[in-house]
């Protein structure tokens, strides 16, 4: 690493901790050539996990993309921004724990409607309207059949 003063290429660490957050190593490190004190931070390097969208076509992964698509499903539902917090922590956990860097969009689509079927019915509903992309009155009914089933509960026939 070179010195951010004189460019020197080699140092010497003066001391070394975990930083505040404990996701990195605080380095404290002293020039050989100029003598003068710098720190430096090393963390892991994070993995970057990939969605294969259905075109075949790869995305980056994006915690904020999956908080954006369920935040809407669940717009004015009692729902507490904690519980939202959860379920796409626990989403991404998943997907971490993975042997593979990538997952399909349908994968994870599914995972999350997994999660918001146990968390809000309507949510779960308006999320599986815009993922599976409902045509018409005949695929949300088909959902509901389903919901009603899993709850065992009949739906009137009119």
């Amino acid at each position: 690493m070179k010195c951010p003063f004189c460019s020197y290429p080699e140092d010497r660490v003066v001391d070394s901790r975990p930083s505040k957050d404990n996701e990195s190593i605080r380095r404290r490190r002293e020039c050989l050539s100029c003598k003068r004190r710098y720190t430096t931070y090393e963390q892991i390097e994070d993995i970057q996990y990939m969605v294969v969208k259905k075109d075949g076509r790869r995305e980056a992964f994006d915690r904020q993309k999956l908080i954006r698509g369920v935040a809407k499903a669940l717009e004015k539902r009692p729902i507490p921004p904690d519980k939202l917090d959860e379920l796409i922590d626990e989403v991404e956990q998943i997907v971490h724990r993975k042997n593979e860097r990538e997952i399909t969009a349908k994968e994870l689509g599914e995972l999350i409607m997994d999660k918001l079927m146990l968390l809000d019915e309507i949510a779960y509903v308006r999320f599986a309207s815009v993922y599976r992309q409902f045509r018409d009155i005949d695929q949300f009914y088909k959902e509901l059949q389903k919901l009603f089933k899993k709850n065992s509960t009949p739906i009137l026939n009119s």
